[in-house]
């Protein structure tokens, strides 16, 4: 892997040193320059789990993903630059209270700072979501914007919840345990989401980038901004107009 190429692809020009600092920085350069999109996927492009073509795909294309996509090739990054790096299943939170199968998201533990001796849970892959690290044994509120994140222990799984603003309920994200896996492990379900009609993956189209002050997100003809908590949507007026705002907005051509 052409690690250069991919600090250029998200813009990085900071320190290298495997560090929590350097972590935090890499996670949200990444964050604002690669979108998460499952374009592929209504485009009838295959995703294949293997480094080399999610590099190609995400570094030489410039294009985004899903959470398999991303995180696994940002654990690439993070192995190259000397973290140490676990990926994680997680299993989503339903409305209903259950949770997605095992595997059905793919998180990251990392290892940083001196000695490699604090444990981060990273992720480049779930939307809408934390921008920095978080501390994996820290028990109590991590705050982050106007968002606030908690894990807790719930039997061998750990919990991640969110919640919004100050007065806000803790709502589930996913939950894991920190037993690590390998990239082809994901392939069933990546597979699952790529063709079942029940994959919400399949049923709309999604782009999604983080901006300094909010986010854009494409969704089918959708458009939708959020800048300094102010949302704001408008529908586009056709499949023209759509390629042209994944140009624009966020650099992509399918």
């Amino acid at each position: 892997m052409n690690t250069q190429a991919y600090l250029e692809r998200i813009g990085y020009g900071g320190p290298l040193d495997p560090t929590a600092e350097t972590l935090r920085a890499l996670q949200v350069a990444h964050l604002q320059t690669v979108p998460f999109e499952n374009l592929s996927i209504h485009a009838g492009q295959p995703i294949v789990l293997d480094v080399d073509a999610l590099f190609e795909k995400v570094v030489v294309r410039r294009r985004g993903g899903f959470c398999y996509e991303l995180n696994g090739l940002f654990a690439a990054l993070l192995r190259a630059l000397g973290f140490a790096v676990d990926l994680l299943s997680a299993e989503v939170a339903r409305a209903d209270g259950t949770f997605s199968p095992d595997f059905d998201h793919m998180a990251l533990a990392v290892l940083a700072g001196k000695g490699l001796a604090e444990r981060w849970l990273v992720d480049v892959g779930f939307g809408d979501s934390f921008r920095e690290p978080l501390l994996l044994a820290e028990r109590g509120e991590q705050a982050q914007g106007d968002r606030s994140y908690r894990i807790e222990e719930s039997g061998p799984y750990l919990v991640l919840l969110q919640r919004q603003g100050a007065d806000g309920p803790w709502e589930p994200q996913y939950r894991s345990t920190l037993q690590p896996r390998e990239l082809p492990e994901y392939a069933e379900m990546c597979l699952y989401h790529q063709t079942s009609p029940q994959s919400h993956f399949t049923q709309k189209r999604v782009c999604s980038l983080a901006t300094p002050d909010g986010r854009v997100t494409l969704s089918d003809l959708r458009l939708i901004t959020t800048r300094g908590g102010v949302r704001q949507e408008r529908m586009l007026a056709s499949e023209e107009e759509h390629a042209a705002t994944l140009r624009e907005l966020f650099g992509v051509v399918v």
